[in-house]
């Protein structure tokens, strides 16, 4: 099964982070979701219909997307990789309660204002009972680590 890659908010399909993971990883999966979270969701759930053993990539409020898929779908989802998640979002408060064991990857700048470490960091650590959380020297959109991250494993 190719991995997923989620947009943020106000990216598509076609920003960079979208255009390395086309050139890196030719066979990923990577849509472009607009609208509420919502209508987002009922999209991504139409794209990834039938499929099983999902890598989910999500990025800010892609991140938020990949998040909720997994603890409301985590017999589908095999790990997910959480770029500077959303998580600190209204969105994502009725989570908060939940309890999800798929394998989850955090990398998140330390300078973010957008998603702020210390909001997110508690939030997801609430939720995902098998988390790898990595706080960078970076801003929200990780320009200085995010090439360098290890996609090969990330990805498997």
């Amino acid at each position: 099964m190719p991995p997923v890659f989620i947009h943020g908010l106000d990216s598509s399909s076609q920003g960079t982070k979208a255009r390395f993971f086309r050139a890196a990883f030719p066979d990923m999966i990577i849509r472009d979701y607009t609208g509420s979270l919502a209508r987002r969701l009922e999209q991504l759930d139409r794209d990834l219909e039938g499929l099983d053993n999902l890598v989910l990539v999500g990025s800010s409020f892609g991140g938020l997307m990949a998040a909720i898929f997994a603890i409301t779908d985590p017999a589908r989802v095999k790990r997910i990789v959480l770029l500077a998640p959303a998580l600190n979002f209204r969105d994502f408060s009725k989570y908060l309660g939940q309890h999800c064991d798929v394998p989850a990857f955090c990398y998140i700048g330390r300078h973010d204002t957008v998603t702020p470490p210390y909001l997110v960091a508690p939030a997801a650590r609430a939720v995902f009972s098998c988390l790898t959380y990595r706080e960078e020297d970076d801003d929200h959109l990780l320009h200085r680590v995010f090439a360098t991250l290890p996609w090969q494993d990330l990805l498997l």
